[in-house]
């Protein structure tokens, strides 16, 4: 099944083909990649387009491309992930630096999320950010997460991050407020 949500300003889909040249100038950006894990070149951000799409064919979800509806551009990814030996039921986001600061990446994710409770079924959300990554600790912060854990990404990733999220039953209590 794909799957289209959409919110007052932003239509999440399945990725495409034609998100290439967003995708790669984003995984292209020294600032967008600083706490993502670094710049890629083109063919690298090809292969992980390609991991995104066959991740909603094997598992049926994955991130979301990330379209703005009044202009119809490609803007980042967002949205389920959990790759084999992830942490847990990731809900992530990371859009081009030149839509930061306008709370796409909250009106994404909490879309993203009202998804993964109510059609994956998961109990637990979770983000893994950076120490560093002040911006997404308050993106997290604004969706309800909070600080959890310690834990390491699996390889090739193989990094150290902190674990933020939040139950089902507390994405609910907070959402009926």
């Amino acid at each position: 099944m794909i799957t289209h949500l959409e919110t007052e300003r932003l239509v999440l889909r399945p990725p495409i083909a034609a998100d290439l040249d967003g995708w790669a100038a984003f995984m292209a950006d020294p600032e967008s990649q600083r706490h993502l894990g670094g710049v890629q070149e083109r063919p690298i951000a090809w292969r992980g387009l390609c991991v995104m799409a066959g991740a909603w064919a094997i598992d049926g979800f994955a991130m979301f491309s990330v379209i703005e509806k009044t202009s119809g551009r490609w803007i980042g990814r967002l949205g389920p992930w959990r790759p084999e030996g992830w942490p847990g039921t990731e809900v992530g986001w990371g859009l081009i630096r030149d839509v930061w600061g306008k709370g796409y990446a909250t009106e994404g994710a909490t879309a993203a999320i009202d998804w993964a409770f109510d059609h994956l079924g998961w109990n637990e959300v979770i983000h893994c950010i950076v120490p560093e990554n002040g911006n997404s600790q308050k993106v997290a912060q604004r969706l309800g997460s909070r600080w959890l854990r310690k834990d390491r990404l699996p390889a090739p990733i193989s990094i150290d991050t902190d674990i933020w999220g939040q139950t089902r039953e507390e994405w609910k209590a907070r959402r009926s407020r």
